[in-house]
């Protein structure tokens, strides 16, 4: 009786250490994902995000702004068009540099009330599907800058309830297709004249798990306070999520290398958990400027001094 204990148990060992093996080498293939955590780091101050021309259909801006930084960014964004599908090579390529992926999905080619009927689910599934499989964490913004008027999901095109109901529909969506790897930021304007009023854009903190905003340096006189302290304000009466400077940059109308100072010092003293830098050279006036970094040695040398002072977040 012993005896056939004894030889019953060793072969559930065995058994065991076998699928613990192929369990180990599975989980190591090359393409397999790591496991999925539920959510990322959020302490003030550790992330260093970018945003460059051409992507996602290259890295190579992103590799040149990373040299010029003096640091390689743990979050690398793109906008991503109604229809199109999760760039996954691209965020591949991402993940292997360390990094995250923020991407804002555009609705300009979707009807709101269409999303919230469900009439596009099919595509959103498949975005969801492709998301899930990737299994790494993704930042994923819905109608950025809602509160704004020049989007047409946005203030006085679109009744803010019909923007929340798109916006839980989507998150919900993901959800039950299982792609649990996915951050939720729902991205503001910098509170100006113009902009509506934040509150009513707000989903719910069920459906939201980083709150972004996007706020620019235009003028001398700018600073972190008059660019977001009152954005900020507002939405900390609304809720305590992290909050991410999720579009931002410094304008050399603004004088870049001191006021880049100015936003990363303001960055830290209101606890927000890192920028994204809008690395893209736009020349139309003063609210489309040129905010490359990499065309202004006194520029580079300011970004470089501050992003070496951060300490990131390695997710």
């Amino acid at each position: 009786m012993r005896s056939r204990l004894a030889v019953l148990v060793a072969i559930a060992i065995a058994v065991a250490a076998v699928a613990f093996a192929i369990s180990r080498a599975v989980s190591s293939a090359p393409g397999t994902a790591a496991p999925r955590p539920v959510t990322l780091p959020t302490r003030p101050a550790t992330y260093l995000g970018v945003y460059e021309a051409g992507t996602p259909l290259t890295y190579k801006p992103v590799a040149a702004f990373a040299q010029a930084a003096g640091r390689q960014p743990n979050l690398v964004g793109y906008y991503s068009g109604w229809g199109e599908h999760f760039a996954t090579s691209f965020a591949t390529t991402v993940h292997r540099h360390g990094a995250v992926t923020i991407l804002q999905i555009d609705p300009t080619d979707a009807a709101i009330a269409a999303i919230v009927a469900g009439h596009y689910d099919r595509y959103l599934r498949s975005y969801a599907d492709t998301v899930r499989d990737f299994g790494y964490p993704v930042v994923i913004g819905f109608g950025h800058e809602m509160n704004a008027t020049w989007y047409s999901w946005g203030y006085r095109h679109v009744r803010p309830p019909l923007f929340v109901a798109a916006w839980r529909h989507l998150v919900t969506l993901f959800r039950d297709e299982g792609a649990d790897n996915v951050t939720w930021l729902w991205t503001l304007q910098a509170d100006e004249p113009g902009t509506g009023p934040i509150a009513s854009w707000w989903p719910g903190s069920a459906y939201v798990t980083w709150v972004g905003i996007d706020g620019y340096y235009y003028r001398r006189s700018d600073t972190f306070t008059s660019v977001f302290g009152k954005t900020i304000a507002q939405v900390r009466g609304i809720t305590h999520r992290p909050l991410l400077l999720s579009e931002t940059a410094v304008g050399p109308m603004a004088g870049q290398p001191a006021k880049i100072a100015n936003l990363f010092a303001g960055m830290r003293l209101y606890q927000t958990i890192g920028l994204v830098w809008f690395d893209i050279a736009q020349h139309q006036g003063i609210y489309h400027q040129n905010w490359h970094i990499e065309d202004s040695r006194p520029a580079v040398a300011a970004f470089r001094r501050d992003a070496s002072a951060l300490t990131l977040a390695h997710p």
